[in-house]
């Protein structure tokens, strides 16, 4: 999937996000880590329809993605966006979930919620 070539500032917290000392980044990984799950595109239109829907590719670990947003570290989300790992869900890649009836991986970062297609193992 192609992620278009958003500017970093639409993936960035906003300004009144204060970042999270790094001291806390162990905690803030287990809590991200333990807000993740397994959600049907279908209960997560509705961020789409509102601007928040951020993919992350599968080549990616989205606990380390929410984590650089988090904690509002911009350098590796720069590389990322700019490489079209991590941007806002498209159109078409909305009508192919939901055609799909996908299942994908999700955690939110507040304002944002982070997308991550979960990928089935090849049958034997």
């Amino acid at each position: 999937m192609a992620v278009s070539k958003k500017s970093l500032d639409n993936v960035k917290r906003p300004r009144e996000s204060a970042a999270k000392p790094a001291g806390n980044e162990v905690a803030e990984r287990a809590r991200i880590n333990s807000e993740t799950a397994k959600i049907a595109w279908k209960e997560l239109q509705r961020f789409f329809a509102q601007g928040v829907a951020i993919y992350v590719s599968p080549e990616l670990d989205l606990v380390d993605v929410a984590l650089e947003i988090s904690c509002d570290r911009t350098d590796k989300l720069g590389v990322w966006t700019a490489d079209e790992k991590v941007g806002q869900v498209h159109d078409a890649q909305a009508i192919e979930w939901q055609d799909t009836n996908a299942l994908l991986w999700c955690v939110v970062v507040k304002p944002w919620v982070l997308v991550q297609p979960v990928l089935t193992e090849p049958e034997d």
